[in-house]
């Protein structure tokens, strides 16, 4: 018989190591396929997702079953990508010369590897709330409800964010091209 997520969820909080490795299998993939879709690059979805996981038996003693696991699981994962990025964003005010490097790698690139990597940049000068919809809704799939409800925001305000998105992409896009 195959336990639910919130049963194992409950053991692991408790400190039940079988549970807690029977969620990391369940879930481990999903969790970075976030990360990866948060950050960006698989190195730093490697670390997110390492960290979170390392994280996740004390933080599953405060889960409440308020939610579905995967929901707070991603939860979890929005709001350690947002410190992660606190911390980068006062590393690269120290580190000067990143920009002059990242376009001269860029430079390098094939035609569909350049297109991945704009669409990366014009992400990356997104607010991070309209980054983390972005990541939700089309990274991870999820409905516009199930996005609000991880991100803790009406839906109407996801179907903002995502109309958002468009016009500003649509807008680099533009004055690029000038």
């Amino acid at each position: 018989m195959m336990l639910s997520d919130e049963t194992l969820a409950l053991a692991a909080g408790r400190g039940d190591r079988a549970a807690y490795a029977a969620l990391l299998e369940r879930h481990y993939d999903r969790i970075f396929g976030l990360c990866w879709r948060l950050t960006g690059h698989q190195a730093d979805a490697e670390d997110l997702a390492q960290d979170i996981c390392a994280s996740l038996p004390l933080k599953l003693r405060g889960w409440r079953n308020e939610a579905r696991l995967t929901t707070w699981l991603y939860r979890v994962a929005v709001n350690a990508a947002h410190d992660r990025r606190r911390r980068a964003a006062s590393h690269a005010r120290a580190a000067g010369g990143w920009g002059d490097w990242e376009r001269g790698r860029q430079a390098d690139h094939t035609a569909a590897e350049r297109d991945q990597d704009w669409l990366r940049g014009a992400m990356g000068c997104l607010p991070d709330d309209l980054r983390d919809t972005v990541a939700l809704i089309l990274g991870e799939g999820l409905s516009q409800a199930e996005a609000g409800e991880v991100l803790g925001i009406p839906e109407g305000t996801v179907a903002w964010r995502m109309s958002e998105v468009k016009k500003r992409l649509r807008a680099v896009a533009q004055e690029e091209a000038r």
